[in-house]
């Protein structure tokens, strides 16, 4: 993992007093809010509902142990005993006290932590594959390059007001588990034809008010060059993008109105002009910044299957389902993936407790080299666990009710806040995911539905990402009532799709029920092993809109 060096942490330290100063004129009166509202969003700090909100930044979503327990102890002393992991892989803690958020960021910059850009018309946190340096099917850890990329956008002077906020992702396997598609850039690392290791860059992706998925703006850029390019998009977007409105100041906007052609010719004109610069990647940079990010001490363990796993699998019932579904392949012989849910019956998906945070940090530290991701579905994945430990990790997550085996399922939901904390939300997300949970709470049903990916946004501002759910739900307002849209065939991985309208909006009684019609429907029209998203784009919207709607 990366360590921050005497200029990180002067930087942090400089900014948590700076912070503090700003927050005392601001009780004292001597600040409106209009003029500290600038200065809270550029640390993180959101007013909502009934409370302040911190944004914690988690670069690339990689956490040590020792960052966990951190974040425990934040939120036991400044919050109510919770934190909630979000879809940019970061951290927010939902009831902070104004006075008290400078001691908070000082907290965090003790663990090498803040909450510096994740707000504001900036570069917010580079995401990236939670499977990182693990995956079986990884051509390149994306994680050197997230932090590249986040020690040049930090403060970076000409892309601190841009037009709007911009997000950038990258991954390293050509299985994408980042959605590089639906950001403002996307980096895809492949090999071209002569064997060398690069990016395709993808531009203009987004969700939100006006979604769109991504184009391919240059499909092998060498990784040497990555820094010039991408300050070369920054700068056509900062020049051209709009700023008379903020619905339409996004750089997806821009790639729409003007064309992939003609944003491609201003990008690579002023690439061009500055290739040869100083943001060309010597190759003792890399090197330096990889070396943080060197594989853990692997035993050297034998291929195939571990004994102490085999066991486990064949003789116990609870575990085999877990390991099924919650482990996935690791590169390394004899070790294992494990995704731990954050989905559990009846909880608001994506929160973790005080508790169960400082007991993923023990598990992690006795079992994962001390190391823990954070998913963009809300979940959290100890990267490197040996096989043969994996029934002793699984008793232990299940004493902290952390070993809910749905990852993938139709339990395992995102879903944003909503209405029950954020200003901008038309509606409720949390009870209606929790409704949604238990309808799949039998789970010999639930595996033999297989994959389903349901997603909901309690606004426009698709924080649920539910423009890219297998099953997606978009909150609206109705006369005060809320109502939910529903869009099908959605999809973030590589082959990204937008999903489809499936008709009005309905209550929220309905919408609980319609989720079961529309799964019932895919039961009945499945082929074999087809999963719904498959099944969906064979046979398309009207037999799951007729099943719905026919009746009403």
């Amino acid at each position: 993992m990366y360590q921050y060096d005497q200029l990180d942490q002067r930087i942090v330290e400089e900014r948590v007093a700076q912070f503090s100063d700003q927050v005392k004129r601001r009780l004292s009166g001597e600040l409106s809010e209009d003029e500290f509202k600038p200065l809270r969003l550029q640390n993180g700090l959101y007013l909502q509902l009934h409370a302040y909100m911190l944004r914690v930044a988690i670069p690339y979503g990689t956490l040590s142990s020792k960052q966990l327990r951190g974040l425990a102890q934040i939120a036991c002393k400044y919050d109510r005993g919770w934190g909630h992991f979000t879809t940019r892989q970061n951290l927010q803690f939902n009831w902070i006290r104004l006075e008290q958020a400078p001691d908070a960021l000082a907290d965090l910059a003790r663990v090498q932590m803040h909450a510096i850009q994740t707000s504001g018309n900036c570069i917010r946190n580079t995401t990236t594959d939670q499977f990182a340096g693990a995956a079986h099917d990884e051509i390149e850890d994306p994680r050197v390059w997230c932090e590249i990329i986040r020690q040049w956008s930090t403060f970076h002077p000409e892309f601190s007001f841009l037009p709007r906020k911009f997000k950038i992702a990258v991954t390293g396997s050509p299985n994408d588990r980042a959605a590089v598609r639906v950001h403002d850039i996307g980096l895809r690392m492949h090999r071209n034809d002569a064997g060398e290791v690069g990016f395709e860059v993808i531009v203009g992706g987004g969700l939100g008010r006006t979604p769109f998925i991504g184009k391919t703006i240059r499909d092998f850029l060498p990784k040497q060059d990555l820094l010039s390019y991408l300050e070369a998009i920054l700068r056509v977007y900062n020049l051209f993008g709009r700023r008379d409105n903020m619905f339409k100041a996004r750089i997806k906007i821009l790639v729409h109105e003007i064309g992939i052609e003609a944003m491609r010719e201003k990008v690579e004109a002023e690439f061009a002009a500055i290739r040869d610069s100083a943001l060309r990647l010597p190759e003792e940079t890399i090197a330096q910044i990889a070396a943080h990010f060197a594989p853990p001490p692997f035993e050297a363990l034998p291929a195939g299957i571990a004994p102490e796993y085999a066991q486990a699998f064949r003789t116990d019932f609870d575990f085999g389902l877990w390991a099924r579904r919650n482990t996935a392949r690791h590169k390394q012989p004899g070790y294992a993936i494990v995704t731990i849910s954050l989905k559990k019956e009846g909880e608001p998906p994506g929160d973790a407790s005080a508790e169960q945070m400082q007991a993923i940090a023990d598990i992690a530290d006795r079992y994962s080299f001390g190391e823990i991701r954070v998913t963009h579905e809300q979940n959290l994945v100890l990267p490197h666990v040996k096989q043969a430990d994996l029934p002793e990790v699984w008793r232990a997550l299940k004493a902290y009710e952390l070993a809910t085996p749905n990852v993938g399922l139709a339990s395992d939901i995102i879903a944003c806040p909503g209405l029950d904390y954020c200003a901008l939300a038309n509606a409720r997300s949390i009870p209606l995911a929790q409704q949604i949970a238990r309808r799949f709470r039998n789970w010999e049903r639930a595996h033999d539905i297989g994959e389903l990916k349901i997603k909901i946004s309690g606004c426009i501002n698709a924080c649920g990402h539910h423009h890219v759910g297998h099953i997606g739900i978009l909150g609206v307002d109705k006369a005060g009532e809320e109502f939910y849209q529903l869009t099908l065939g959605g999809s973030a991985d590589d082959s990204a799709a937008l999903g489809d309208i499936l008709g009005p909006a309905l209550n929220q009684a309905r919408t609980v029920d319609a989720i079961d019609t529309l799964v019932e429907t895919y039961l009945q029209l499945r082929r074999g092993n087809e999963r719904f998203l498959d099944t969906y784009r064979r046979v398309g919207l009207q037999p799951f809109k007729e099943a719905i709607y026919a009746a009403a």
